[in-house]
């Protein structure tokens, strides 16, 4: 009789087939073990938040400082002699002729005697500190992500910063004082780069975009108190408000060395588990500060863990990598062209047929509808159109401000604040956009390097308006064409509006190749 008992029942095979397969262990990535524990937005949280955004302030007052150190002063005839009232320009007619209108003391440009020099001679300090950006930007950028870390780079550079500021006080002539802009933008550079990346890297999710526009309210808060700081010390040297922008930045850089928190996502990446684990714990609200251990021990670190090589291991990645160098060489290019306007459009204020105080102010407070607009819709905002958008606008209306004619005149500073507000929105939208396309192992480089590129495109800036003021080349038409042009690049990016944050090259590298084969996985 045949054997009726089933096959998987038979004694040699029954052990082997009839026990289920093992079922592969998914151990939870960082990203979802950390928004356990940080996903809601607590106190702590906010503190932290608050004590890094104080950073972009310092950072706008450094940015911006020249706008009046190195303005050209208003003068007037002391002898109506060979027509000196008909003449725009001091350089042909005699010095005794002339005065200026406050002490010399006042600019740069009259205390050294610089009203006829070229334009490169008179925008040099200010081209120096851009020039320093970049170049602390490619130098200092990868330390953040390597060696030292968010914090202590923040900490380093705010003290670098604050203290070149301080010794130009001190200057006694334009190649000392643009050596010191020099040294001044080398630790400016990775100010603000390292102050959001460290702020995004604190929260979840959820907060990401919100908080990361909080420090551009600072920067804000920055640009408008240069005004009101150089309106008090009108008709005083332009070193007071060196010294009334530096100590304060001194006193600043203390503060973060003793009370701003690591980025725990560094520290994994990192291998120091304890230490993130710690600050995760001291920064999670209450109903999180104490549950979630379990998630952190099985994480599968070797996915998540750097591999340390020099300390340009991050750009060289960047660089390497096929997708990566799509991603960074279009918003790098992009942010060029933002550069131009950001920059150069308050340092030719002065250009303008308009009170340089409340020209400022108006360029600082249009800043806050920017953050605003950037804080309320930035969950909402499609980020390639956005960028897109925004730098047309800001193209179209800045060659608006080149056009003559009586009514355009009138209109100039309407237009040039609608260009600026464009290009803030660019600004703020193109540097979260960044964060969220790429990992944490590379994000501050990634991040610094865009920012690089932002600067650099106002180095060319101060020259441009020191050449407008002798023979009329429009520097905002120049502006208005370079922002245009460059924010087509837009289109060469993917969209990453509401994605998880990766953590490493391989993480994204998988991610990048399932969204080419079809895969959904950006959603």
């Amino acid at each position: 009789m045949a054997n009726t008992t089933p096959l998987l029942s038979q004694p040699n095979s029954a052990e082997s087939e009839s026990t289920p397969p093992p079922i592969e262990k998914h151990h939870p990535s960082l990203d979802s073990s950390i928004e356990r524990y940080i996903g809601d937005f607590g106190w702590a949280q906010f503190f932290q938040i608050l004590l890094l955004s104080f950073a972009w302030l310092f950072d706008a007052q450094q940015t911006f400082i020249s706008v009046f150190t190195d303005a050209y002063p208003t003068w007037h005839c002391t002898s109506h002699q060979l027509g000196c009232n008909s003449v725009s320009n001091i350089c042909y007619i005699p010095k005794n002729s002339w005065a200026w209108d406050w002490p010399s003391y006042t600019s740069i440009i009259s205390e050294w005697n610089l009203q006829c020099s070229s334009s490169i001679i008179t925008g040099l300090p200010a081209s120096s500190f851009f020039m320093g950006c970049v170049v602390g930007g490619l130098v200092l950028a990868t330390l953040a992500d390597s060696s030292l870390g968010r914090k202590n780079m923040l900490f380093l550079s705010c003290l670098t910063m604050s203290l070149s500021s301080l010794l130009t006080v001190f200057s006694t002539n334009i190649w000392a004082y643009s050596a010191l802009r020099l040294v001044c933008g080398f630790g400016r550079a990775t100010i603000g780069t390292c102050a959001l990346v460290l702020t995004i890297e604190l929260v979840g999710k959820r907060w990401r975009g919100q908080v990361g526009v909080i420090g551009f309210f600072f920067f804000t808060i920055g640009f408008l108190s240069l005004p009101a700081i150089a309106y008090w010390n009108k008709g005083s040297s332009w070193r007071s408000l060196y010294l009334w922008t530096s100590i304060p930045g001194i006193l600043y850089s203390m503060l973060v060395h003793f009370f701003v928190c690591e980025s725990p996502r560094w520290l994994f990446v990192h291998g120091r588990k304890e230490e993130a684990v710690a600050i995760l714990k001291s920064i999670a609200p209450p109903s999180h500060s104490g549950g979630s251990t379990l998630s952190f021990s099985e994480v599968s670190f070797e996915q998540v863990t750097w591999h340390n090589g020099n300390v340009y291991s991050a750009i060289t990645m960047l660089m390497q990598k096929k997708w990566a160098f799509k991603r960074l060489s279009p918003v790098m290019v992009i942010a060029f062209g933002i550069g131009m306007v950001y920059y150069g459009m308050p340092l030719g204020l002065g250009n303008l047929p308009f009170n340089l105080y409340l020209s400022v102010t108006f360029n600082a407070l249009s800043e806050i509808p920017s953050s605003l607009f950037t804080i309320l819709l930035i969950g909402k905002l499609n980020r390639k159109f956005s960028v897109l958008a925004f730098t047309t606008i800001s193209g179209i209306f800045s060659i608006m401000c080149a056009l003559k004619g009586k009514e355009c005149t009138r209109l100039q500073i309407g237009f040039e604040l609608v260009s600026f507000f464009s290009a803030c929105s660019a600004f703020s939208i193109l540097l979260i956009f960044t964060i969220e396309l790429f990992p944490t192992s590379v994000r501050n480089s990634a991040t610094s390097l865009v920012r690089q590129a932002l600067v650099f495109g106002g180095v060319f800036s101060p020259m441009l308006v020191a050449a407008e003021r002798r023979n009329g080349i429009s520097s905002y038409m120049v502006f208005g064409l370079v922002i245009g042009c460059c924010g087509l690049f837009a289109a060469c990016l993917p969209e990453t509006r509401g994605r998880a944050l990766c953590d490493t090259m391989d993480e994204e590298e998988r991610r990048e190749s399932s969204l080419q084969c079809g895969g959904d996985v950006l959603a």
